[in-house]
């Protein structure tokens, strides 16, 4: 699981940079300032999810433990469609597509929060 994690990490702040860059650069002539502003915070929490996950890679290599597994596919899948949700509705997607959003945020949550449980408990013991 650890190089997976670490791997999608990689992917994921490649693609925040390149995504960041592009709205920037591309995308700054294009949208209006209210589609800016989501592309890059779709951005920002692509590249959090990202470093989240190679966190969690180089922790599972290091302590083991199942929550880490569960950590990084909340992180994976929660920055995806966080992300990706924000992203389409920068690029004027449907507005009820907004209501998926929280669910990637949450996701990123439990994963984050995933963590710190395995922190606490590697520490209790």
């Amino acid at each position: 699981m650890s190089q997976l994690a670490i791997l999608i990490g990689a992917i994921y702040c490649a693609l925040a940079v390149a995504a960041g860059a592009f709205g920037a650069h591309g995308l700054a002539e294009r949208l209006d300032p209210r589609a800016l502003e989501l592309w890059e915070t779709a951005s920002r929490y692509l590249m959090y999810s990202g470093l989240g996950l190679l966190a969690v890679g180089i922790l599972d290599e290091l302590w083991h433990e199942r929550l880490l597994t569960a950590a990084a596919a909340s992180l994976a899948i929660g920055g995806l469609v966080f992300s990706g949700t924000v992203f389409a509705l920068a690029l004027g997607a449907p507005r009820f597509l907004g209501a998926v959003t929280p669910l990637g945020g949450l996701l990123l949550i439990a994963g984050f929060l995933a963590v710190a449980w395995t922190a606490i408990a590697r520490h209790l013991d």
